[in-house]
C-alpha cells in the first residue's frame, strides 16, 4: 500500500539542491518511492511531482497529466516514472503558459518553456527510454526536470507582472 508523502515547501533547502543520480533501480526503496510519489501526486490532483518535493534528493519525478480544475485541457496519461532524465534537444522557440507548483501553493505565473523536448530517461525498471514530448507534456517534463537541479518555475519568469494568486488564476481559466 502506497504512502501519501508530505510536500516540501519553498524555503526548505531540499527544494534548491541539485539531486543525485539514481544508481540502483531495483532497490526496494526506489520502487516504494515511485509508488508513493504516484499516490501523492494523484491525491493532490497534480500533474507532476519530483522526488526533492518529498524531501528525497534523487533524480526522479512522476509525470501524471490529466484534466483538472487548474489545467482543464491537460491530456490524459498514465502516471509515469522518469528517472535520471536528460533533455537531448528542444525547439528553438519558447511559449508562455500558466504554471504552478505543489511546493509553492497559491501562486501561478506565465512561464516560458520550449514547445517540444526530445528526452532520454530510465523507467522504473531501469530501461532507457527516448521520447519527444510536446506542448503541455513538454512543459511538465521541463518543470519537473528543473526541480532536480534546484530550479523553481519562478526562476524562469521574464516579467513579475505575470504572477497571480491561484484564486485569480481559477477565474481566468473559467473564462477560457
Amino acid at each position: 500500500m502506497a504512502t501519501l508523502l508530505q510536500i516540501a515547501q519553498l524555503g526548505h533547502p531540499v527544494i534548491r539542491q541539485k539531486a543525485k543520480q539514481v544508481e540502483r533501480f531495483e532497490d526496494p526503496k526506489i520502487q516504494t518511492l515511485v509508488d508513493d510519489l504516484i499516490a501523492t501526486v494523484m491525491d493532490v490532483n497534480g500533474v507532476g511531482i519530483a522526488a526533492p518535493q518529498v524531501y528525497e534528493s534523487l533524480r526522479l519525478f512522476i509525470m501524471a497529466s490529466h484534466p483538472n480544475p487548474r489545467y482543464p485541457k491537460a491530456p490524459d496519461m498514465e502516471p509515469t516514472a522518469i528517472i535520471n532524465p536528460k533533455i537531448i534537444s528542444h525547439s528553438r522557440s519558447k511559449e508562455k503558459d500558466w504554471e504552478g507548483c505543489l511546493s509553492i501553493p497559491g501562486i501561478r505565473a506565465l512561464v516560458p518553456r520550449y514547445k517540444w523536448v526530445k528526452v532520454q530517461y530510465c523507467d522504473r525498471q531501469g530501461k532507457k527510454v527516448i521520447q519527444t514530448y510536446t506542448d503541455f507534456l513538454a512543459r511538465i517534463f521541463q518543470h519537473e526536470s528543473d526541480h532536480l537541479d534546484g530550479i523553481i518555475f519562478l526562476d524562469r519568469l521574464e516579467n513579475m507582472q505575470e504572477v497571480m494568486t491561484e484564486k485569480e488564476y481559477l477565474k481566468v481559466v473559467a473564462k477560457l
